[in-house]
Formats: C-alpha cells, structure tokens, sequence
C-alpha cells in the first residue's frame, strides 16, 4: 500500500507532520508514539497514491517555506490546506475515523488534552452568530454559532471540539477525542488556522 498522510499531535498544536508509509497509517501512528512525544498523533487526512516517495516530496517542497527543520517532516501549518492539494492526488481517502491511540493510557490523555485546550470565542477572531461552519473532511456536515463558545450541532448546543467528535460518529467513526479548530472552517480556513493568523502565529 502506498500513503501519504497528514498528522496532527495537541501536544505540538500548529504543527502537522506530512510522512509516507508502505504498511498502514494506524501502524505508523502506533510506531510514532514512543516516549518522545507526550501524546499520540492524530490522522487528520491519509490518501492512497500512486507514487508516495514523489508525492511526499512534492508537498515537502510545496510547503517548504511551513518547514520546522530540513531534516524533519513537521510544518508549521494548517492540516486544512495540506488536505487540499493532496486530495487532488488522492486516488482512496484512507482517513482512520476510529481512535488510533494504542492504549487505554493514550485514549485518556488525548481526551484531557482536548477537553483542557483553550477554548475559541468566535466573536474574538469576527465570527458572528449565526456564522455556519463546514466540517473539514465533508463540508455538507455545517454547524451555527450560537455565541461566543459554543455551536448548533443538529440541535444540540455544544463546544467546537464537542461538535467535531459528533462528526465524526455521524461519519461512521468512532474517535471524539478531536480539537475542533482543526476540523471546523470558516471561509474555507480552519479555526486554528484563523486563531494563529490573527495572533500573527504564522
């Protein structure tokens, strides 16, 4: 099999790691989580291609400027735009949907970092009630803002993060341990992505 993905750590938020694997990405996720990283990585899009070493390469130069270290696959970047040009290459979305941390430890620690992270206020960064959001991976999945913390999911008024789990279930997986900023767009640019811009982190 050969797959390029597109990783996301909380432990190192704004940065995602682009990599390649011949095996599985649950596999690779699994043989990156080692006593270096505190948390486990998340896959925030994977894809069959034809060629992976040459793929992998070109979104390495495409976002060589986002580059943390020649030597490293990391980027300070968001998941979002790494997703689009890959998808134009995509011939399968192999995306894991249910949760990839290899142990019950790893699970726990995911779900504290998400619920402890900070939360996004919408009218902060000039979201205004009423703005609908589209879920990164299936834009048909929106959600309203309905003040300055929180969303309509399908009726029920919950967090970013809330809502993106409830995504993902509707979506067929099982993972709901996910930072909302990564998988909710406005204007076609991910929360985070906004947050970081406006605080002049990118």
């Amino acid at each position: 099999m050969s797959i390029v993905y597109i990783l996301t750590n909380e432990s190192m938020p704004g940065y995602i790691k682009i990599g390649r694997t011949d095996t599985s990405v649950e596999q690779r996720m699994a043989e990156l989580d080692k006593t270096s990283v505190p948390l486990p990585f998340q896959c925030f899009y994977a894809a069959r291609v034809d060629d992976y070493g040459r793929v992998e390469r070109t979104l390495h130069t495409a976002f060589g400027d986002a580059r943390v270290r020649a030597s490293r696959e990391f980027f300070r970047l968001d998941p979002y735009k790494a997703k689009v040009v890959l998808e134009l290459i995509a011939l399968e979305d192999v995306t894991p949907r249910d949760d990839t941390a290899t142990d019950q430890e790893g699970r726990e620690a995911l779900e504290r970092a998400v619920r402890r992270g900070v939360r996004f206020n919408f009218f902060e960064y000039g979201i205004p009630k009423g703005s609908v959001l589209h879920h990164a991976q299936d834009q048909s999945i929106t959600c309203t803002v309905v003040d300055p913390q929180n969303v309509d999911f399908r009726g029920e008024v919950v967090s970013i993060s809330k809502a993106a789990g409830l995504a993902n279930l509707e979506r067929g997986g099982s993972s709901t341990s996910l930072a909302g900023t990564n998988y909710w767009l406005f204007e076609d640019e991910t929360l985070a992505s906004i947050r970081a811009r406006l605080n002049e982190d990118w």
